[in-house]
């Protein structure tokens, strides 16, 4: 077998009822999912298990309970003497493949991941995204440009082949979605987002949460780790807190990261948090890589023996 790697789910990828078979079942889970519980100002079992005020989708809510799910699903992975040879993760994914690489400590993510959400959650104005479907990098560029007559349209998210996500306010990106089938584009569809998240829109929401991030003690990565903004490996002479700032106002280069890593020798991927978004990126992307996913016991379970095979 080749390396292996850990990606971590975005937002977008919570559902009610993430995380309840490993809190059930997994003492090491419920330590973590009761520390975070403490740390948030927020009843975290019922929003992640009920949901009976349907605040699961909000920015806020969404990404400290993702970050600790994920946190939860790491640790039980770990428990089972699986190890990654390099980690990455999507947006908000980022921040618990950087705890993952030891940059910091549970609770600090706890911490960074409520303020990053709280503070993505009010950045959000008149903006919006939308996910461009059939069209390459070169063609969505030059749709931004012709849209852009409207406002700010940006390209937000390269997640795989024909599948780009634009983001920006709302009239340009809804004249670009006007536009995209000239383009050839199949489809344009507006995502159900708060905000025009990883556009230029949101770099004074950026550097807010920078001025949380620098009063950090950040450690470098222990790991490997690809980040957003580079779709490369992070190397030490970098300022990480400089990337993890610009992350939330610029572009998510997935498909490239993915590829930097099957590169690196990686052939099998684990996504490790709710959902399997990205393991359908990466399907995309290279269709001969072993694709597993732990997001709860029996996900878990599946993962251990297919990598025992």
């Amino acid at each position: 077998m080749g390396k292996v790697a850990f990606l971590f789910s975005g937002q977008g990828a919570q559902y009610v009822g993430m995380g309840k078979s490993l809190y059930e079942q997994n003492p090491t889970a419920r330590q973590l999912f009761n520390q975070a519980n403490d740390l948030l100002s927020f009843d975290l079992k019922e929003l992640c298990f009920e949901d009976s005020q349907n605040l699961i989708n909000q920015t806020a809510y969404t990404q400290p309970a993702i970050f600790t799910i994920s946190q939860m699903a790491l640790a039980t992975l770990k428990e089972a003497g699986i190890k990654p040879d390099v980690v990455a993760g999507f947006s908000l994914g980022e921040y618990s493949a950087l705890c993952a690489a030891d940059v910091f400590s549970f609770t600090e993510g706890v911490e960074l991941v409520a303020k990053r959400g709280e503070l993505m959650g009010v950045a959000s104005g008149d903006g919006k995204m939308a996910a461009l479907l059939g069209l390459d990098v070169e063609k969505a560029t030059a749709l931004c440009s012709e849209a852009s007559s409207k406002g700010v349209v940006e390209l937000a998210n390269l997640n795989c082949p024909g599948q780009i996500v634009i983001g920006g306010e709302a009239e340009a990106v809804n004249y670009a979605c006007e536009l995209a089938k000239g383009y050839g584009a199949k489809r344009a569809l507006i995502l159900p987002v708060s905000g025009p998240f990883h556009t230029s829109l949101l770099k004074e929401t950026a550097q807010n949460f920078g001025q949380l991030l620098k009063m950090k003690n950040l450690n470098q990565p222990k790991l490997p780790i690809i980040l957003n903004v580079l779709g490369d490996f992070y190397h030490h002479d970098l300022s990480l807190i400089d990337l993890m700032i610009k992350q939330m106002a610029t572009s998510v280069k997935w498909e490239a990261s993915i590829k930097k890593m099957i590169e690196d020798g990686v052939d099998t991927f684990i996504e490790i948090g709710p959902g399997k978004t990205l393991s359908g990126f990466v399907k995309k992307i290279d269709r001969s890589v072993k694709i597993l996913n732990v997001e709860d016991v029996a996900s878990l379970e599946a993962t251990i023996k297919a990598l025992q095979n």
